[in-house]
């Protein structure tokens, strides 16, 4: 691995980074306040980053996209967890799993979803089975050559800006020694089919302005032709398509608290106490080494989990420690930078406080720290037998 960035990799990163300063920050505050993206907002974000040439970055060449490796990819992910999550949403980075889409649902979703036209969400957690997707209530039925779904998803994020959304339902069960396990099988499904019903989600306190969504279906009539993938085929399309998405989680973990971090340092170096700099107190310069220390190290994780990709090497415990680790280390940063700042951390005066608060969800969603530490154990145990 070369521990340094091209040229193009550095344009990259400064591409992104101005973006998210000049078109981002600004409107953080109003969102936060809010908790609403406005309308305008949202489209002069998606129109200023088609402009730019980035919108469907993640997406190969050959469909339209900008063909980055996952590496650049991980860069462009870095510096978008900077802003706001309700903001950077417009920047739009399509689900990856659509490159699963063949003969008229490429033209139906995949190709309206790179150039902008369509916008998508991914639905896979339900009340009762959130890292159990085997679990999954939600079910579909032949009926008269169509499937019918029944069934709710809940914690759908961006299904209130989607024009479709891929939801992974029940389509069967097997009987294993371990007891009986769901089928599942990914389809397509349209805002405004007959059955099927978007509505508010809850209220959280991570990510304001970034909703979550309830997905109802009532005897909700699927053709064929909405199938993604192979009927019962869908965790090998999970597989295939998903499990590199936790890099994005890492990678963003690492952008805020480098963010999070810079006000730190900067106001350990100006706040005065008892005649000098706070950070000249070893109590604050002893959290600001071991800041910038673990930051550094969440980096390196990420970066070297998104290259194994490129080389074709395996990745999958690589990007679970990655994901864990970026995700624990933002928690402690955002903790110390809170604390670093006295009472006025906890005031809305800083977005120390929503920093805080933001990085709370990025240990549960796209699997919990504990299904993090669980794919590592096996990967390590089980070649021992163990």
């Amino acid at each position: 691995m070369n521990f340094g960035l091209t040229v193009e990799q550095e344009m990259i990163v400064s591409t992104v980074r101005s973006f998210v300063e000049n078109e981002i920050y600004p409107h953080e505050d109003l969102v936060e306040r809010s908790g609403e993206v406005p309308v305008e907002v949202a489209n002069e974000i998606k129109r200023k980053t088609l402009e730019l040439g980035f919108y469907a970055c993640n997406f190969p060449e050959e469909v339209g996209g900008a063909g980055l490796s996952h590496l650049d990819f991980a860069l462009v992910e870095r510096e978008l967890g900077r802003g706001s999550m309700a903001l950077n949403h417009f920047f739009g980075r399509p689900q990856n799993i659509l490159m699963a889409c063949k003969d008229e649902q490429r033209e139906r979703y995949l190709l309206p979803a790179v150039r902008g036209e369509r916008m998508d969400a991914l639905a896979m957690t339900e009340p009762e089975a959130g890292s159990d997707v085997r679990g999954m209530k939600c079910t579909a039925v032949r009926s008269g050559g169509d499937w019918v779904v029944n069934g709710t998803k809940h914690f759908i994020s961006g299904a209130d800006h989607a024009d479709f959304v891929i939801v992974f339902i029940a389509t069967g069960e097997d009987d294993t020694p371990r007891g009986p396990k769901k089928r599942l099988t990914a389809f397509l499904v349209d805002r405004g089919t007959p059955g099927f019903v978007i509505r508010d989600g809850y209220r959280s306190v991570s990510h304001r302005g970034y909703k979550n969504c309830i997905l109802d279906f009532d005897d909700c009539r699927l053709a064929d032709a909405q199938v993604l993938g192979v009927v019962d085929g869908g965790f090998e399309v999970m597989n295939e398509w998903l499990y590199a998405t936790r890099i994005t989680v890492a990678t963003m973990s690492v952008g805020r608290a480098r963010r999070c971090f810079e006000y730190a340092l900067n106001h350990a170096a100006e706040r005065r106490q008892f005649g000098q700099q706070i950070g000249k107190f070893q109590g604050v310069s002893f959290q600001i080494a071991d800041m910038i220390t673990e930051i550094d190290a969440a980096e390196w994780l990420t970066l070297s989990a998104a290259w194994r990709l490129d080389q074709k090497l395996p990745a999958n415990r690589e990007i679970a420690s990655a994901k864990l680790y970026a995700t624990e280390m933002l928690a402690r940063i955002t903790d110390a930078s809170l604390q670093v700042f006295g009472g006025m951390g906890l005031m809305d005066d800083f977005p120390i406080e929503r920093f805080w608060r933001d990085a709370r969800v990025e240990r549960i969603w796209d699997g919990t720290s504990e299904i993090q530490r669980h794919i590592i154990s096996r990967d390590l145990l089980r070649p021992l037998g163990a």
